[in-house]
């Protein structure tokens, strides 16, 4: 049964930054099913970088309820090769966005993380109380740390100024509006479009390092629901962990995903790249406790994901 609503979103304007994004755009969704208006603002309109300038659109929109789903994000290759980016523009959208909060009288902001905030050998299934209790691993680590940053920030503002700032960090997402570029996608929606590829030119399957990592994958829908919940029903300074509580190794995941797709071809390991983090799986008690579970199987999240990437929605096509 699901904890006291502590927030009512009935009524609010709720901003959503980062809507054109996966997470942004599922929160969208979401959301329209909330007695609510939704808030959104283009890249060409706001550039969320820049304090002064979120600071006046926020001033002049006042939304009651914030969602950061905004990010630069990426895979491995991507975070390794744009270090600075990966750090100062994440850094820059969470100081300009919660500081023009707290200055404009937001109620209620919700920061969305990211999984690889924990250390790279974290005793599985990690726990909240694992941030900052080792080494990050090395090929995010510039986006991990500006993320860090970003629950720092909201904690601050609870505990200087009271603000009802709280911070919620998804597992691997994938679905609808997924990024498709394999020079800059995550796990997921490369092996789709590999798949997919090799499907049409019968060709074999490469799979990045020794396919041996297990990982968690939540669909985005899931997600977004999951944060409407916490926005709802939680008010703390720790953050939460949004997690399916099952994991999968990357040469299962490729199997499956080959099952989805239709395709039963050769599959390969390219082990000149690297592998990650050895296995990443959330405990999402905290969350459950709550009462709030996931409800999209991984299987059927695929088969909805592909469709998705078969219909042209996402970037990188």
């Amino acid at each position: 049964m699901p904890s006291e609503q502590l927030f009512d979103l009935a009524g609010k304007r709720v901003w959503v930054a980062g809507h054109r994004g996966m997470v942004g755009s599922a929160l969208v969704r979401r959301l329209a099913q909330e007695d609510c208006t939704v808030l959104t603002v283009g890249r060409s309109d706001l550039d969320l970088t820049e304090r002064a300038d979120v600071h006046r659109w926020m001033e002049a929109n006042r939304p009651d309820a914030v969602f950061i789903a905004a990010a630069k994000v990426g895979g491995i290759l991507a975070n390794d090769s744009f270090p600075v980016q990966f750090l100062l523009d994440n850094l820059l959208i969470s100081t300009a966005i919660t500081t023009s909060a707290h200055e404009t009288g937001v109620e209620k902001l919700l920061f969305l993380g990211s999984s690889c905030i924990y250390p790279k050998l974290a005793p599985q299934p990690i726990r909240e109380d694992a941030l900052l209790t080792g080494a990050l691993e090395p090929t995010n680590e510039w986006y991990a740390i500006a993320k860090i940053a970003g629950i720092k920030q909201a904690q601050a503002y609870r505990r200087q100024y009271g603000c009802d700032f709280i911070s919620a960090m998804p597992t691997n997402l994938y679905g609808p509006g997924d990024n498709f570029d394999l020079a800059s996608s995550h796990v997921m929606p490369a092996l789709m479009r590999k798949v997919h590829e090799a499907k049409r030119t019968s060709s074999p399957v490469v799979v990045w390092g020794t396919g041996t990592p297990r990982r968690e994958f939540m669909y985005v829908d899931d997600c977004a629901d999951a944060c409407v919940f916490l926005m709802q029903h939680y008010s703390d300074a720790e953050h939460v962990n949004i997690g399916v509580g099952d994991d999968i190794s990357i040469m299962e995941l490729t199997q499956l995903v080959m099952e989805v797709i239709g395709y039963d071809g050769e599959i390969v390991t390219d082990q000149t790249k690297p592998d990650g983090t050895p296995r990443k799986l959330m405990d999402n008690t905290k969350l459950t406790n709550l009462g709030w579970k996931a409800r999209t199987a991984l299987r059927e999240g695929i088969a909805q994901a592909y469709a998705a990437f078969l219909a042209g929605e996402g970037r990188g096509l």
